[in-house]
Protein backbone atom coordinates (compact mmCIF):
# COMPACT_ATOMS: atom_id res chain seq x y z
CA UNK A 1 0.00 0.00 0.00
CA UNK A 2 1.33 3.22 -0.97
CA UNK A 3 1.39 5.68 2.59
CA UNK A 4 3.70 8.65 1.54
CA UNK A 5 2.59 10.52 -1.59
CA UNK A 6 5.02 12.77 -2.46
CA UNK A 7 3.44 16.48 -4.00
CA UNK A 8 5.99 18.61 -6.22
CA UNK A 9 3.83 22.07 -6.96
CA UNK A 10 3.94 25.79 -7.15
CA UNK A 11 4.31 28.49 -4.57
CA UNK A 12 2.89 31.18 -6.36
CA UNK A 13 -0.69 32.70 -5.93
CA UNK A 14 -0.63 34.77 -8.93
CA UNK A 15 -2.15 31.64 -11.24
CA UNK A 16 -4.62 30.68 -12.39
CA UNK A 17 -7.49 29.93 -9.53
CA UNK A 18 -8.61 26.71 -11.50
CA UNK A 19 -4.49 25.12 -10.35
CA UNK A 20 -5.61 26.59 -7.19
CA UNK A 21 -8.53 24.52 -6.66
CA UNK A 22 -7.32 21.27 -8.17
CA UNK A 23 -4.07 22.01 -5.65
CA UNK A 24 -7.17 21.81 -2.40
CA UNK A 25 -8.96 18.91 -3.55
CA UNK A 26 -5.81 16.77 -4.43
CA UNK A 27 -5.10 17.41 -0.64
CA UNK A 28 -8.57 16.69 0.25
CA UNK A 29 -8.69 13.03 -1.48
CA UNK A 30 -5.22 11.92 -0.13
CA UNK A 31 -6.57 12.78 3.33
CA UNK A 32 -9.89 11.34 2.99
CA UNK A 33 -8.58 8.17 1.60
CA UNK A 34 -5.61 8.12 4.51
CA UNK A 35 -1.99 9.15 2.31
CA UNK A 36 0.04 11.16 4.40
CA UNK A 37 1.46 13.55 1.86
CA UNK A 38 5.07 14.68 1.51
CA UNK A 39 5.36 18.76 0.03
CA UNK A 40 8.10 21.33 0.15
CA UNK A 41 6.64 23.10 3.54
CA UNK A 42 5.32 26.54 1.79
CA UNK A 43 2.33 28.23 2.96
CA UNK A 44 1.62 29.89 -0.20
CA UNK A 45 0.35 29.17 -4.09
CA UNK A 46 -0.53 25.31 -5.09
CA UNK A 47 1.66 24.28 -1.75
CA UNK A 48 -0.55 26.53 0.46
CA UNK A 49 -4.17 24.96 -1.25
CA UNK A 50 -2.53 21.30 -1.20
CA UNK A 51 -1.46 21.45 2.05
CA UNK A 52 -5.04 23.19 3.51
CA UNK A 53 -6.84 20.48 1.63
CA UNK A 54 -5.02 18.05 4.02
CA UNK A 55 -5.86 19.71 6.84
CA UNK A 56 -9.75 20.02 6.21
CA UNK A 57 -9.95 16.59 5.63
CA UNK A 58 -7.48 16.07 8.94
CA UNK A 59 -4.87 14.38 7.00
CA UNK A 60 -1.17 14.28 8.06
CA UNK A 61 1.12 16.48 5.84
CA UNK A 62 4.38 16.54 5.97
CA UNK A 63 6.63 19.93 4.85
CA UNK A 64 10.82 20.11 4.03
CA UNK A 65 11.66 23.39 2.99
CA UNK A 66 15.55 24.89 3.16
CA UNK A 67 16.17 27.18 6.20
CA UNK A 68 17.01 30.01 4.07
CA UNK A 69 13.34 30.11 2.97
CA UNK A 70 12.06 30.24 6.48
CA UNK A 71 13.88 33.76 6.63
CA UNK A 72 11.00 34.84 4.31
CA UNK A 73 8.29 32.83 6.31
CA UNK A 74 6.92 30.88 3.44
CA UNK A 75 7.12 27.90 6.05
CA UNK A 76 3.68 26.40 6.90
CA UNK A 77 3.49 26.83 10.50
CA UNK A 78 -0.09 24.51 11.14
CA UNK A 79 1.14 21.09 8.98
CA UNK A 80 1.54 18.14 10.81
CA UNK A 81 5.23 18.26 10.42
CA UNK A 82 7.56 20.83 9.05
CA UNK A 83 11.64 19.81 8.33
CA UNK A 84 13.98 22.27 8.30
CA UNK A 85 17.01 21.53 5.64
CA UNK A 86 20.15 22.82 4.65
CA UNK A 87 20.00 22.72 1.21
CA UNK A 88 17.32 22.79 -1.89
CA UNK A 89 18.52 19.42 -2.70
CA UNK A 90 18.80 17.84 0.57
CA UNK A 91 14.93 18.86 0.51
CA UNK A 92 14.28 17.37 -2.81
CA UNK A 93 16.88 13.96 -1.53
CA UNK A 94 13.92 13.67 1.21
CA UNK A 95 11.07 14.40 -0.92
CA UNK A 96 11.74 11.47 -3.10
CA UNK A 97 13.34 9.26 -0.74
CA UNK A 98 10.35 8.91 1.57
CA UNK A 99 7.90 8.62 -1.43
CA UNK A 100 6.14 5.77 -1.75
CA UNK A 101 4.47 7.65 -5.20
CA UNK A 102 5.09 11.00 -6.52
CA UNK A 103 2.76 13.35 -8.09
CA UNK A 104 4.25 16.32 -10.23
CA UNK A 105 1.47 19.39 -10.11
CA UNK A 106 1.95 22.49 -12.29
CA UNK A 107 5.11 24.52 -11.37
CA UNK A 108 7.62 26.52 -12.42
CA UNK A 109 11.22 25.60 -13.16
CA UNK A 110 11.29 23.95 -9.71
CA UNK A 111 8.96 22.21 -9.78
CA UNK A 112 9.83 20.69 -13.73
CA UNK A 113 13.38 20.48 -12.10
CA UNK A 114 12.06 17.77 -9.28
CA UNK A 115 9.99 16.16 -11.42
CA UNK A 116 12.46 15.54 -14.00
CA UNK A 117 15.40 14.26 -11.30
CA UNK A 118 12.56 11.78 -10.08
CA UNK A 119 12.38 10.75 -14.07
CA UNK A 120 16.16 10.25 -13.63
CA UNK A 121 16.41 8.81 -10.37
CA UNK A 122 13.71 6.08 -11.68
CA UNK A 123 15.65 5.47 -14.89
CA UNK A 124 18.72 4.94 -13.29
CA UNK A 125 16.76 2.39 -10.98
CA UNK A 126 17.61 4.19 -7.93
CA UNK A 127 13.77 4.30 -7.26
CA UNK A 128 10.81 2.43 -8.60
CA UNK A 129 8.81 4.73 -6.94
CA UNK A 130 5.36 5.61 -9.26
CA UNK A 131 6.09 8.75 -10.98
CA UNK A 132 2.56 11.00 -11.90
CA UNK A 133 2.41 14.26 -14.18
CA UNK A 134 -0.65 16.36 -13.14
CA UNK A 135 -1.26 17.09 -16.68
CA UNK A 136 -3.79 19.78 -15.86
CA UNK A 137 -5.44 21.83 -18.17
CA UNK A 138 -2.71 20.03 -20.61
CA UNK A 139 0.01 22.00 -18.57
CA UNK A 140 3.14 19.25 -18.77
CA UNK A 141 1.73 18.56 -22.52
CA UNK A 142 4.80 20.13 -24.05
CA UNK A 143 6.94 18.49 -21.32
CA UNK A 144 5.63 15.46 -21.88
CA UNK A 145 6.04 15.70 -25.90
CA UNK A 146 9.86 16.68 -25.10
CA UNK A 147 10.44 13.55 -23.56
CA UNK A 148 8.32 11.42 -25.98
CA UNK A 149 10.92 13.17 -28.76
CA UNK A 150 13.61 12.06 -26.51
CA UNK A 151 12.65 8.50 -26.98
CA UNK A 152 11.87 8.84 -31.07
CA UNK A 153 15.41 10.26 -31.06
CA UNK A 154 17.04 7.39 -28.77
CA UNK A 155 18.09 9.90 -26.12
CA UNK A 156 15.83 7.42 -24.63
CA UNK A 157 14.82 3.86 -24.90
CA UNK A 158 11.14 2.70 -25.60
CA UNK A 159 11.18 1.22 -22.42
CA UNK A 160 11.60 4.80 -20.50
CA UNK A 161 8.44 5.48 -21.55
CA UNK A 162 7.10 3.30 -18.75
CA UNK A 163 8.78 5.56 -16.20
CA UNK A 164 6.12 7.97 -15.59
CA UNK A 165 2.23 8.24 -15.51
CA UNK A 166 -0.10 10.51 -16.75
CA UNK A 167 -3.30 11.91 -15.05
CA UNK A 168 -6.01 14.90 -17.03
CA UNK A 169 -7.53 15.35 -13.72
CA UNK A 170 -7.21 15.24 -10.15
CA UNK A 171 -9.48 12.08 -9.84
CA UNK A 172 -7.67 10.73 -12.06
CA UNK A 173 -4.60 11.31 -10.40
CA UNK A 174 -5.99 9.18 -7.29
CA UNK A 175 -7.42 6.28 -9.71
CA UNK A 176 -3.30 5.87 -10.41
CA UNK A 177 -2.46 5.95 -7.07
CA UNK A 178 -5.23 3.22 -6.12
CA UNK A 179 -4.28 1.00 -9.27
CA UNK A 180 -0.36 1.02 -7.32
CA UNK A 181 -2.16 0.13 -3.78
CA UNK A 182 -4.00 -2.65 -5.36
CA UNK A 183 -0.74 -4.33 -7.15
CA UNK A 184 1.49 -4.35 -3.64
CA UNK A 185 4.38 -4.04 -5.88
CA UNK A 186 6.31 -1.15 -4.44
CA UNK A 187 9.59 -1.69 -3.16
CA UNK A 188 11.52 1.68 -1.97
CA UNK A 189 14.93 1.06 -3.00
CA UNK A 190 16.46 3.91 -0.23
CA UNK A 191 16.70 4.27 3.31
CA UNK A 192 14.93 7.48 4.49
CA UNK A 193 16.62 9.28 7.18
CA UNK A 194 15.60 9.16 10.78
CA UNK A 195 14.74 12.28 11.05
CA UNK A 196 11.52 12.08 8.34
CA UNK A 197 9.45 9.57 9.86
Amino acid sequence: MLEYVTCFCASSNRVEKYYLEAAYELGAILARNKKTVVYGGGKVGLMGKLAQGVLDYGGKIVGVIPKFMQKYELGHDGISKLIEVETMHEREEIMIKKADCIVALPGGCGTIEELLQAITWKRLKLISTPIIIANLNNYYSNLIQQLLKAIEENFMRTEHRNLWEVANYVPEIFDIIRYYDTQNTQVKLFDVPPNVT
